[in-house]
């Protein structure tokens, strides 16, 4: 049996191309497998509650060990008596960067960005604000995994489609018998 979080693990494209058809799965669209729970999102078993734990205890475990990390290096400023400016500057930079990576990772879980050009744009501010990025993780992960509301809407419709493209044909063409002419 195959590990559903093994991204090794060979399967067909899910989401759009798989709603279309054009990966010719026999059984229709196969959902996406999410980080750390790959498609046991989809009935909620397979270890789902604990893994959902897990990762909430994961990502908040991450956050205090990262804002330690952050108070240690605010410390060495301190220490080098950079002056007030500069301390206060490094605290709004990283209160800015951990609130536009908290936003942008939120959104992240509901909607697909509109414009990927810009969301590469911003990663290096979102890894600057990495706290907010790992919060959000931690909030979204306390009422269900990270990304499956997404997920959930996308497979369900490309599920759908794909029942509709089904009940509407007559048959498989190349299966059908000759009629004779008259």
């Amino acid at each position: 049996m195959s590990d559903p979080t093994d991204p090794t693990d060979p399967q067909p494209p899910t989401g759009p191309a798989a709603a279309s058809g054009a990966t010719g799965t026999p059984g229709g669209p196969r959902p996406e497998p999410l980080r750390f729970f790959g498609t046991t999102w989809v009935a909620r078993d397979g270890g789902y509650g604990l893994r959902r734990a897990g990762v909430a205890a994961g990502s908040l475990a991450a956050a205090v060990a990262g804002a330690f990390v952050l108070r240690f290096a605010y410390e060495g400023l301190a220490i080098a008596q950079v002056g007030g400016f500069v301390n206060g500057l490094l605290i709004v930079m990283f209160a800015v960067c951990t609130a536009v990576a908290f936003q942008r990772t939120w959104e992240g879980f509901v909607r697909r960005p509109a414009d990927p050009a810009r969301e590469e744009a911003l990663r290096s501010l979102k890894a600057i604000g990495f706290l907010g990025a790992l919060l959000a993780y931690f909030m979204r992960s306390l009422f269900e995994a990270p990304g499956e509301k997404l997920a959930r809407a996308e497979y369900e419709t490309a599920r759908a489609q794909y029942e509709k493209r089904r009940t509407t044909r007559t048959g498989n063409p190349a299966t059908r018998r000759k009629r004779p002419r008259r």
